[in-house]
């Protein structure tokens, strides 16, 4: 394929090497051409070797679809090849010529990534940006596992009406491929939007409340303190160039119709495309009704324009795909050309109808199609007629299932998301399915196109498409199973919360309970909305808040979490447990990541009230401290020591080591901000001594860091590095990589205190690497603002940058700086000011708060 203004021309050559040479000769052709005023024409070429077929004299099929691709991740004057080609020249290449290997890269809408080669010659340029590909562009788009079949006009108008407009909605029934559209268009949108393409699923998304939570999910945004979320999403959006696709808005139409509302006032940079079943109806929106796939005439053409139509091209691709040997024939196209008719063009159908073809030859399929629409026809006035035809697929192939087959179709619907095998098996097994047969089951229904395999994190999941979900739902209530089932998808995943529970309040931080909960958080959801639903589950809906709260604030989710612990706590007003004194704790503590400390308060005193009234004298002596963390915050520190002290006595008289040590360690840290490092010190070996009288070498690091801290403020600076390299061995021998950032970077002070900057700025660019990695966006501020003193010598535009982008990385999250480093913030931004004068200042503090983070630390 040889393409220079977005019109491509193909080439049939007999063999690779012949296919080379042709294009090493047509870009010297191009290099030695005059053309006039001085117009240069460059032309990428990328090709592949496989089979064609020729129809009117235009070449068509896959092997010519991944040669366009190929070509479309080029530019002018590269020549890129295929693995494919690349083998099968072998050591026949040109004199002159090698092959560079780029290696693999994800090309739109190929199901694997492609190993791409580029033909050097001397006499030809060889160097050129990074190929165009999905791995190259900040976005968050699926892999397709499927091609993307014709639309090509569709794809045209969309893309010049998404360019003449701030905010596009595709709209349709369900199946008719709103969202591959969507995603299509985004997968080409890298020139029109550098900063990227972000897919925001809204199907999960069950309270308007949540959607601006969904995009700021998608977008890595934190909440900020005293803002809405609609605010702090417009706050980060700000003049950057992306593209939002917010995908299945119906449900949630009010809410998002708000959100993208203040998103188009305020951000003149931004695109949005949305698919829905009905229009957003704010101003700026323009509407575009995604037709059905183009329809053969079955009576009329012959077999080989049949071949190139849409709704047929789909179906035979999706036929091959469970059947390799599956070809278009004089003897089956007008059997495919009258189902793809009959079931009016809409892809989920066809692809349904299509994975039957293992089973059936066309003309069986087509006499079922016509039986049930027999029996499918008429319904309500206002239906569309494609709804009816969809359900009717859906019924037919519903239909063709066995009883186990239907009865674990409709059971699977319970599930949010995507959901892994383990528990489908524990969730949809007995009453007829024994637990073995879950996975042979499962594996029907995902060959006949009713259920996905997805890949997420490396771990094969199911999941179902939201049309067939619902309609499965129906079925589960038509059984008389549903609430059988969603009872035991709630008890499954309230267990799995009870089992995660521990690791979230002992030791390092569970990265792996916090990845597999993160897996399955839409299913945590809805085992929350049926608990909720259901009286009975008033218990269960309050012991899953209690342990999910830490959750919720390790990834952020501080508005969910919340709004979910708000709702249990209010519903049971008048449990006195531990349960509901763990959820208020977590109220409160989310609370206070929030900013809202009055709140905060209240929680946690309420969460201390109830302990008092179990006559808890572990979980008070906890609760005690959790008030007086509060009052720290505050920078209440007289009442803060008060409270610690109230807690080390409790656990003295209690005999709790556990809650002893943590408590002493508090006291100590109190006891050193106000000076007395006397009792400083002697708290903290009273509390070092109960760690390892406990065998407690998390603690142990703990207690090391802040003796540290206490060593600095006596002047002991070699006690001090001694005491965090001592930590930092045992966080790193547990895995703990935060404990670890955060050693690195107390390391970093000191050396930055003894003026040995170069050491300085090696420990913290450390401490930045790993806090980028686990996402730890509170402790990548507080190395920015270090960096930033380090540099603030030798480059104070870069300083001021750098303490820019601390500023945004806080808030994103709603955190604010620790007291003694937003006084060392203060005095550099002051040294700064003096330096480089106010102006400069505030212009390279904003530049920072917008630049991407990697660009900042390079300048």
């Amino acid at each position: 394929l040889v393409d220079t203004a977005g019109d491509g021309a193909f080439f049939a050559y007999p063999t690779a090497t012949a296919a080379l040479q042709g294009a090493l000769s047509g870009q010297r052709a191009l290099k030695g051409q005059s053309w006039p005023d001085d117009v240069s024409v460059r032309a990428r070429m990328g090709f592949h070797t496989g089979e064609a077929v020729n129809v009117d004299q235009r070449y068509v099929g896959m092997d010519v679809h991944r040669a366009a691709r190929i070509t479309a991740a080029g530019h002018g004057g590269q020549i890129l090849l295929s693995r494919t080609a690349r083998e099968l020249l072998g050591s026949s290449l040109p004199a002159g010529v090698v092959l560079r290997d780029l290696g693999d890269h994800r090309l739109k809408d190929l199901a694997e990534p492609e190993r791409l080669f580029q033909a050097v010659s001397a006499d030809l340029q060889s160097d050129f940006p990074p190929l165009r590909s999905l791995d190259a562009w900040p976005n968050n788009l699926p892999r397709q596992l499927s091609s993307f079949i014709g639309r090509r006009a569709a794809l045209v108008e969309v893309k010049e009406r998404l360019a003449s407009g701030p905010l596009l909605t595709l709209i349709g029934p369900g199946g008719v491929g709103k969202t591959r559209l969507a995603l299509e268009v985004a997968s080409g949108y890298a020139d029109e939007c550098p900063d990227g393409a972000w897919l925001i699923d809204l199907a999960a998304v069950d309270h308007g409340l949540l959607v601006g939570e969904a995009m700021a999910s998608a977008l890595k945004v934190k909440e900020v303190p005293g803002f809405d979320i609609s605010t702090t999403l417009v706050e980060h959006v700000g003049r950057r160039q992306l593209l939002l696709i917010l995908d299945n808005c119906e449900h949630v139409i009010e809410a998002t119709a708000e959100l993208v509302g203040a998103l188009l006032q305020s951000c003149a940079r931004v695109r949005i495309l949305a698919t829905s079943q009905e229009a957003l109806d704010i101003r700026g929106e323009s509407l575009y009704p995604v037709p059905s796939m183009a329809l053969p005439d079955a009576d009329a053409l012959p077999v080989e324009e049949i071949a190139e139509r849409e709704a047929v091209r789909l179906f035979v691709e999706r036929a091959q795909a469970v059947q390799p040997d599956f070809r278009l024939s004089s003897a089956n196209a007008r059997s495919i050309a009258q189902i793809c008719q009959r079931l009016d063009g809409i892809p989920l159908a066809i692809e349904l109808a299509a994975a039957r073809i293992r089973a059936l030859p066309a003309d069986e399929i087509l006499a079922r199609l016509d039986d049930r629409f027999q029996l499918l026809t008429g319904g309500g006035r206002t239906t569309l007629p494609r709804h009816r035809t969809l359900v009717a697929a859906v019924d037919w192939s519903y239909d063709l299932l066995t009883d186990p087959e239907r009865t674990l179709f409709a059971r699977v619907s319970v599930f949010a998301g995507s959901f892994g095998l383990e528990a489908a098996e524990a969730v949809c097994a007995g009453d007829g399915i024994a637990a073995g047969e879950v996975l042979d089951l499962l594996t029907r229904l995902i060959e006949r196109s009713l259920v996905m395999k997805v890949d997420v994190a490396g771990q094969a999941r199911y999941r179902l498409l939201q049309t067939l979900r619902q309609y499965a739902q129906e079925r589960l209530v038509d059984r008389g199973d549903a609430a059988d089932v969603n009872r035991r998808h709630r008890d499954y995943f309230a267990t799995m919360v009870d089992e995660a529970r521990p690791a979230f309040f002992a030791g390092p931080e569970p990265t792996a309970w916090v990845e597999r909960l993160s897996s399955e958080h839409d299913n945590l959801r809805a085992s929350l909305a049926w608990s909720e639903s259901d009286a009975a589950g008033q218990a269960v809906q309050l012991r899953m808040v209690a342990g999910l709260w830490r959750f919720w604030q390790i990834r952020g989710h501080l508005a969910e979490g919340r709004i979910c612990l708000d709702r249990a706590l209010h519903r049971t007003s008048e449990v006195v447990s531990d349960l509901r004194a763990a959820a208020l704790t977590g109220s409160g503590m989310l609370a206070a990541g929030q900013g809202d400390y009055a709140a905060a308060n209240a929680a946690l005193e309420a969460s201390l009230a109830v302990h008092r009234a179990l006559g808890d004298g572990a979980g008070i002596a906890a609760a005690l401290s959790n008030v007086a963390s509060v009052a720290t915050e505050r920078g209440d520190l007289d009442r803060a020591r008060d409270l610690y002290a109230e807690s080390v006595a409790l656990a003295r008289r209690t005999g709790q080591p556990r809650t002893l040590a943590p408590a002493l360690l508090n006291l100590a840290d109190v006891a050193s901000r106000q000076g007395n490092e006397a009792e400083a010190r002697e708290r903290y070996e009273e509390a070092m001594a109960a760690f390892r009288a406990e065998g407690d070498r998390f603690g142990v690091a703990l207690a090391l860091g802040r003796g540290a801290t206490i060593n600095l403020r006596a002047g002991d600076i070699a006690s001090a590095r001694d005491r965090h390299r001592q930590a930092l061995e045992i966080y790193r021998g547990f895995g703990d990589r935060r404990g670890a950032a955060r050693t690195l970077m107390h390391l970093g002070d000191i050396e930055h205190g003894n003026d040995d900057r170069e050491q300085a700025d090696e420990l913290y660019r450390q401490s930045l690497a790993e806090r980028q990695q686990i996402g730890d966006q509170i402790g990548t501020a507080a190395v920015l603002g270090r960096l930033a003193g380090t540099a603030a010598d030798e480059d104070p535009s870069r300083a001021a940058r750098l303490l820019g982008a601390a500023a945004a990385q806080l808030a994103s999250i709603g955190a604010s700086m620790a007291v003694q480093d937003a006084a060392d913030q203060a005095a550099l931004l002051q040294r700064l000011d003096s330096i480089m004068g106010s102006e400069a200042l505030s212009a390279e503090l904003n530049a920072g708060r917008s630049a991407a983070l990697d660009a900042t630390l390079t300048g």
